[in-house]
């Protein structure tokens, strides 16, 4: 043999080194009683140093008696699982898969074991590093060969769900186990979601399921990252990185003009848990996207099935949820894609509200997302504005007949007529935002649909929705519709305020009671969005508050109680925060008129002292 027909660099070995005999045989002494080269067998597979080659050996050798790999040899099974097999190389990834689809074929009883195996790659490994004698654990997804890893777990899984048709029926509970716990890194939960919802594109059936399970873990973020700590967080932020900043000025004089020109810094959240969120809503907008949209062009089936899959995640899990500030916006994306898609939640949304057998509290949170949705989506056009205007006041005014007909004192009872309280807020709230869209280009023909909706009365009626409705929204409501000459609020506003806040019934019975709440638990969903990556999708739709610079207010309004350059509502802060109460009196009268930076959630309160 010539030594130069030899290409010693690009022909490994053939033959491998090992101890022991053949799969076969091992099989056979084990099954006899003899198990040495059994341990041994599987000592050389758990060995971290293994080569490709011999990996690809064995996995032949496995692949020829995997009719005897019975539930007896699981701690084999077990110990090739846990081969490092996504890492390597592409014979490996063949030789692997392969396998894999011969064992779940012959052995289904290791269908389980093996999803799980490939699920337990949706996420970074972490290394574990020991310097100067102390082992530090640090995540490994900075590897450049992750999308491939990705890649690799997704043809695995749908191999086995080609010659396992029920592996989906196995699945979900695997996906649901094994999602990283919410204290996780950011980047941890990015690569799980994401992972598992690109598995729902090859297994359509487990959709529904997977993105319940994504939302609840999303809302359970949410609700933990408040508008005020995220606010607080961001502004304590700001003022570290300027306490940071060197107090030796004139060092670097000719770099400030550069400087200044720079974008701002990172798109990262100060507050830990906002992070966490902002990722997965950026995550999950990104889905929504590539499933709607096909080069740009809407794949109206595909959109259709998915808006049923999020409105029913929607009912079940996003409108109870009271003091959620963000989820819903996926949502109010899709909606964005077209305008049928809109009108369709807004139709849902009324259904619940006008429906009497919806719990009132659902009901009331349906007025909330109405009445928010068409205030701040841009993409509903005015004509979708009035048509749903008219039917709320269409329904109002019904439900103000029967009060009348009834035959009883109506009163001012918030346990009694929280849906309808609801509902006159979601019409001044509409109306604040979207008047002067109503009445551009036609003035004469906008204030005759304005007058048409008989406001008035809806005012002047004895349950007083005036009296109950956020006092910010009133305030506002009562200043336009002035300047229009529309309707005049002050004096039942001013009354109001020199009387008693409405009465709630005692659970005790009767009437009277020495506190006040505020049962409406005011709730605009669709306030300022505060995370900064995924927000780069929600600014373009979103219609911010716009202080009308004409428009005197009240009496006494100071220059202080003005809109800030980055405040977005007319609401101060009067909404409340999901981490505390805030106290009002209601002489507080100016105090709700300032321009806030936000409009928040749950519940606060009213008190009034005896």
């Amino acid at each position: 043999m010539e030594m130069d027909s030899l290409d010693f660099f690009n022909s490994p070995p053939v033959k491998t080194v090992r101890f022991g005999g053949s799969v076969a045989d091992t099989l056979r002494k084990y099954k006899k009683g003899d198990s040495s080269d059994y341990e041994l067998l599987k000592h050389q597979l758990a060995d971290p140093e293994i080569k490709d080659a011999q990996i690809i050996s064995w996995l032949q050798e496995f692949r020829s008696c995997v009719t005897q790999l019975t539930k007896d040899h699981e701690q084999l099974i077990y110990t090739i699982l846990r081969l490092p097999w996504v890492g390597r190389s592409h014979a490996v990834v063949e030789e692997y898969m392969t396998f894999l689809s011969n064992l779940v074929s012959a052995q289904t009883v290791y269908l389980c074991s093996c999803l799980k195996m490939v699920v337990s790659h949706f996420t970074p490994k972490r290394l574990t590093i020991c310097e100067g004698g102390v082992d530090i654990s640090d995540s490994d997804d900075e590897d450049e060969n992750l999308p491939r890893n990705f890649d690799r777990c997704h043809q695995a899984l749908q191999l086995i769900t080609k010659y396992v048709p029920a592996t989906s029926r196995f699945l979900m509970p695997i996906v649901q186990e094994n999602f990283p716990f919410i204290q996780k890194s950011s980047r941890t939960l990015e690569c799980y979601v994401h992972n598992i919802l690109r598995v729902t594109v090859y297994i359509p059936s487990i959709r529904r399921d997977v993105l319940e399970m994504i939302f609840e873990k999303m809302l359970k973020l949410d609700v933990n990252a408040s508008r005020s700590h995220i606010e607080e967080a961001e502004e304590n932020a700001v003022q570290s990185q300027k306490a940071e900043e060197p107090a030796e000025e004139g060092l670097f004089d000719m770099d400030e003009d550069v400087a200044a020109d720079q974008p701002p810094g990172s798109t990262a959240m100060a507050h830990p848990v906002a992070e966490r969120l902002d990722t997965l809503m950026a995550v999950m907008m990104s889905y929504i996207r590539d499933i709607c949209l096909i080069n740009g062009s809407l794949h109206v089936e595909r959109t259709k099935e998915l808006y049923k899959d999020l409105l029913n995640v929607f009912d079940k899990l996003i409108l109870p949820t009271h003091a959620s500030c963000h989820v819903q916006y996926t949502i109010f994306y899709l909606c964005s894609f077209r305008l049928a898609l809109a009108e369709a939640f807004l139709d849902h949304l009324w259904k619940i509200l006008q429906s009497p057998s919806q719990p009132a509290v659902l009901r009331q949170a349906a007025a909330g997302y109405l009445g928010s949705f068409l205030a701040r989506a841009k993409f509903v056009p005015v004509p979708t504005v009035r048509a749903c205007l008219d039917l709320l006041l269409s329904w109002i005014h019904r439900y103000i007949d029967s009060q009348d007909n009834s035959g009883r004192q109506a009163c001012c009872d918030i346990s009694l007529h929280g849906p309808f309280y609801s509902a006159c807020q979601a019409v001044f709230y509409t109306l604040i935002f979207r008047h002067r869209a109503m009445l551009e280009g036609n003035m004469k023909k906008g204030l005759e649909y304005l007058q048409s909706l008989n406001l008035e009365r809806v005012v002047m009626c004895q349950l007083n929705p005036l009296k109950v409705c956020l006092p910010s929204v009133s305030n506002m409501f009562a200043a336009i519709t002035r300047k229009y000459q529309v309707v005049f609020c002050y004096t039942i506003i001013e009354r109001n305020n020199r009387h008693m806040l409405p009465v709630v019934r005692s659970s005790a019975g009767g009437d009277c009671v020495t506190t006040n709440t505020n049962p409406l638990d005011s709730f605009f969903p669709f306030d300022p969005y505060l995370l900064k990556r995924s927000s780069q999708l929600i600014e373009p739709l979103y219609q911010v508050w716009e202080e009308p610079a004409d428009m005197e207010l009240l009496p006494g309004k100071t220059a202080q109680q003005g809109s800030g350059e980055d405040e977005d509502d007319f609401l101060c802060g009067e909404t409340p925060q999901a981490d505390g109460i805030v106290g009002m009196t209601p002489s507080s009268y100016d105090s709700n008129l300032r321009s806030p930076s936000s409009v928040g959630s749950p519940p606060f309160s009213f008190q009034k002292p005896f």
